[in-house]
C-alpha cells in the first residue's frame, strides 16, 4: 500500500510541477503577444504622425493639438512597452544594467555590453510566475492578448 502512495504522491507533485512551468509559459507567451501589440500600435501612431506631418507642410493647416496627442500615446505606448519587456527579462531571470539598461544572465557579474559591475542581482530582479500573472492580469485585458 505504501508503494503505491509514495507513487501517488510522486505523480501528484510532478503534475503540479507540470502544471506551473506550463501557467508560465502561457503567461509570458500573453506578455510577448502584449508586446507585439504595443509595438505595433507605436508603428501605426508613427504612420499617422508622418501623414499628418505630410498634409501640413502640402496642404497647409494646424494639425498641432492632434500631433501633440499622437506624440503623447507615443511615449505611453513606448513606456508601457518598456515595462512589458523589461517583465519578459525578469521572467527570463536576467538581470538589467544599471549604466547601459541591457540585459544580462542572472549569474554575469559584468555587463556584456558596456563592462560595468553588475549588481548581486537582488530578489527584486526577479519576477516569480505569480508577478507575472498580476501584472498581466493588471495592464492588459484578455482581448488585447489574443
Amino acid at each position: 500500500m505504501s508503494i503505491i502512495e509514495d507513487v501517488l504522491l510522486n505523480a501528484r507533485s510532478a503534475v503540479d510541477t507540470v502544471g506551473k512551468k506550463a501557467g508560465k509559459v502561457i503567461d509570458v507567451s500573453k506578455l510577448k503577444f502584449a508586446a507585439i501589440d504595443l509595438k505595433n500600435d507605436i508603428s501605426h501612431k508613427y504612420q499617422v504622425l508622418g501623414r499628418i506631418a505630410f498634409e501640413e507642410a502640402t496642404i497647409g493647416g494646424d494639425y498641432a493639438d492632434t500631433k501633440e496627442e499622437l506624440i503623447d500615446n507615443i511615449v505611453e505606448l513606448k513606456a508601457q512597452l518598456d515595462t512589458v519587456n523589461e517583465m519578459l527579462q525578469k521572467s527570463k531571470q536576467k538581470i538589467k544594467c544599471g549604466s547601459c539598461g541591457s540585459y544580462n544572465s542572472k549569474g554575469a557579474v559584468f555587463c556584456n555590453k558596456c563592462g560595468e559591475r553588475l549588481s548581486s542581482g537582488s530578489e527584486d530582479d526577479q519576477m516569480s510566475p505569480d508577478e507575472v500573472i498580476d501584472f498581466t492580469e493588471d495592464n492588459f485585458e484578455d482581448d488585447d492578448l489574443l
